[in-house]
C-alpha cells in the first residue's frame, strides 16, 4: 500500500472526526483537535506568533486518514519549555542559521503524549520513522536547520530511533496515586517532616477565610472567564519572563468548546470573590495543571490552589496521575516525584548535528543522576 504525507496550513482542513479518530483514550487532551483549533483559531498560534502551522498527515491510497502529527514551522524558541537557546548561539558561532525550524509539538504545553497519532492497530513504530524520515527530508527544503519533537512518549521517542533522531532528557514532576483512600492516606507515605509541612500550609486558607474549589459544569459563565483570565495575565505580568501566549477569546472558545475537559480551580475570599485561580484539563485517569494566577499574595496559596486540592482531586475521583506543569523542585517536597519527559531532535547540518549529539550523551548522564538523587 502507499501512502501519501501532506503539510496542511490549518487543522481545520482535517474534519475533526478524522483527526481525533486517531486520539486514543490515553492521549492528551491537548492533542485533541478541539485544542488545537481553539489555538488557530483565536491567532495563539499562527501569523506573527512564531508558530506557523504546518500539521503532517499520512493518508493511504484509500484516502483514509492513518496518522498524523501537529507540526509547527518556528520562527523562534518561546512556548517550548525545552530549551535550546545555548543550540541557537552554537548554530550561529559555526555560521549556521538556526531558524526557522520545525517542531512537532503542542504550542505552550509541555505535557507528555503521542505526538504522531495513529489508530491503535497501526503500525505504530514504521508510521512513526517514516514521519520523522519525511520531516527530515523535508527540513532542507523550507530552509529549516532541524527537527524537533517535544514531549513524546518514551515509547515513542524511541520510534524515531531508526530515522537518525537523538534523544533528550528533562525532568517534571509528577503526583502518582499509589491506590490512596483519602488524603490521610497519602498523607502517611510521606516523612514526618514533610507531613508536618504540608498540613501547616494546607490549614493556612482557613486561617485567611479562603476556600477552593473545582468548578463544576454550570460555573462557567462568562464573568468566570474574564476573571480566570486576568489571573492568567497577572502571572504572565509579573515576572520578566512572562509571555503573553493566550487571549480572551481563547479562554472563552475552550468553554465554548472544550468545557467538559476543564476543570478549573479558584479561590475565594470571606466575601466570595475569586482571589486566585489554576486552570487545570483533565482526561482518563489524568489531571493537568497548566495556568494559575492570583490577585493576592497570601501565604501558601499557590501550593494550596495549584498542588493540595489537585492531589486531593485525584484521590477523590480515582484518577492516577497528575501533572501539575513544568519545573519546580519545590514539588518534590510536596509529594511530587521527578518524572524523565523526552524529545528528539535531528539537525541538518552534520557538524552541528555532531556537537548536539555529543552534548546531550553527557546531558542525559547528568539529568538521569539527578533524577536519583535525594536533593
Amino acid at each position: 500500500m502507499s501512502y501519501e504525507l501532506s503539510l496542511l496550513p490549518r487543522i481545520a482542513e482535517v474534519p475533526r472526526e478524522e483527526w481525533d479518530a486517531l486520539v486514543g483514550p490515553d492521549d492528551s487532551p491537548f492533542v485533541e483537535w478541539t485544542w488545537l483549533e481553539a489555538l488557530e483559531r483565536t491567532r495563539c498560534v499562527g501569523p506573527g506568533t512564531g508558530w506557523a502551522p504546518c500539521h503532517v498527515t499520512l493518508r493511504d491510497d484509500a484516502g483514509v486518514l492513518v496518522a498524523a502529527a501537529p507540526a509547527y514551522l518556528k520562527s523562534n524558541s518561546e512556548g517550548e519549555f525545552v530549551f535550546d537557546y545555548q543550540w541557537a548561539d552554537v548554530a550561529e558561532r559555526i555560521g549556521q542559521s538556526y531558524y526557522p525550524k520545525i517542531v512537532v509539538a503542542v504550542p505552550f504545553t509541555p505535557a507528555t503524549g503521542a505526538r504522531v497519532l495513529m489508530r491503535p492497530d497501526a503500525p505504530r513504530g514504521t508510521f512513526t520513522a517514516a514521519i520523522g524520515q519525511a520531516l527530515r527530508d523535508i527540513a532542507p527544503r523550507v530552509d529549516a536547520s532541524s527537527v524537533h519533537v517535544l514531549f513524546p512518549t518514551a515509547e515513542q521517542a524511541q520510534d524515531f530511533d531508526p530515522a537518525g533522531y537523538v534523544e533528550r532528557y528533562g525532568v517534571q514532576f509528577h503526583w502518582r496515586n499509589r491506590g490512596y483512600g483519602t488524603f490521610e492516606d497519602f498523607l502517611r507515605d510521606l516523612p514526618s517532616k514533610k507531613r508536618t509541612q504540608l498540613r501547616r500550609e494546607m490549614r493556612q486558607p482557613e486561617r485567611d477565610g479562603v476556600t477552593i474549589e473545582t468548578l463544576g459544569p454550570d460555573a462557567y459563565t462568562p464573568d468566570t472567564v474574564r476573571e480566570m483570565f486576568g489571573l492568567y495575565l497577572s502571572t504572565v505580568e509579573k515576572f520578566y519572563w512572562g509571555r503573553q501566549y493566550l487571549n480572551l477569546e481563547f479562554f472563552e472558545k475552550v468553554v465554548a468548546d472544550f468545557r467538559h475537559r476543564l476543570s478549573w480551580v479558584v479561590a475565594r475570599d470571606a466575601n466570595g470573590e475569586i482571589i486566585a485561580g489554576a486552570f487545570n484539563v483533565k482526561k482518563g485517569k489524568r489531571l493537568y495543571g497548566r495556568y494559575w494566577g492570583t490577585k493576592t499574595d497570601l501565604p501558601f496559596l499557590h501550593f494550596n490552589v495549584c498542588y493540595y486540592h489537585g492531589i486531593r482531586q485525584c484521590i477523590d475521583e480515582g484518577l492516577e496521575v497528575f501533572e501539575p506543569g513544568a519545573g519546580g523542585e519545590h514539588k518534590r517536597v510536596r509529594g511530587f516525584e521527578p518524572t524523565l519527559t523526552h524529545s528528539v531532535h535531528w539537525l541538518v547540518d552534520d557538524r552541528l548535528r555532531r556537537i548536539i549529539a555529543s552534548h546531550l550523551v553527557r546531558e542525559r548522564a547528568a539529568v538521569k543522576h539527578h533524577m536519583e538523587s535525594d536533593v
